[in-house]
């Protein structure tokens, strides 16, 4: 599965396990703070595990992107998109609807994705010490 994962994006495997400790750091920080702690976890993991699908998602679409030949694999590429946000629109509203978690929760969730983007850079420099290759000026 990770050899998969790394075909697809190399940089997928240790994103996806930062969303992973990071939903783990906010269930264990947040869980202590709330009465609902049933909501709060349901919402928490709906939200993880969103952000998880969404990052293999978006890397298949990335992967696709640069095997694109034709105007009908552009669409389909533009498809994929369209049906990632679709499916986000679907399971807010029916957590609201059916009261399946906290909804702010699942959202402080699907932005672990965000959170682990912006700290991969660092991530990798400092925790893994990948050194990227600076070009001589």
């Amino acid at each position: 599965m990770i050899s998969y994962l790394k075909k697809m994006n190399p940089a997928l495997p240790s994103l996806m396990a930062t969303i992973l400790v990071y939903g783990v750091l906010v269930e264990l920080i947040g869980v202590w703070f709330v009465e609902d702690k049933l909501r709060y976890t349901t919402g928490l993991l709906i939200g993880i595990g969103l952000a998880l699908f969404l990052s293999i998602s978006i890397a298949a679409s990335i992967f696709d992107v640069l095997d694109v030949r034709g105007k009908k694999d552009q669409v389909k590429v533009s498809l994929k998109a369209v049906l990632r946000y679709a499916i986000v629109a679907i399971i807010s509203i029916a957590m609201g609807y059916f009261k399946l978690g906290n909804i702010i929760t699942w959202f402080i969730g699907v932005m672990g994705l965000k959170v682990a983007a912006l700290t991969q850079p660092l991530i990798h420099r400092v925790i893994l010490g990948d050194e990227q290759q600076e070009d001589d000026k």
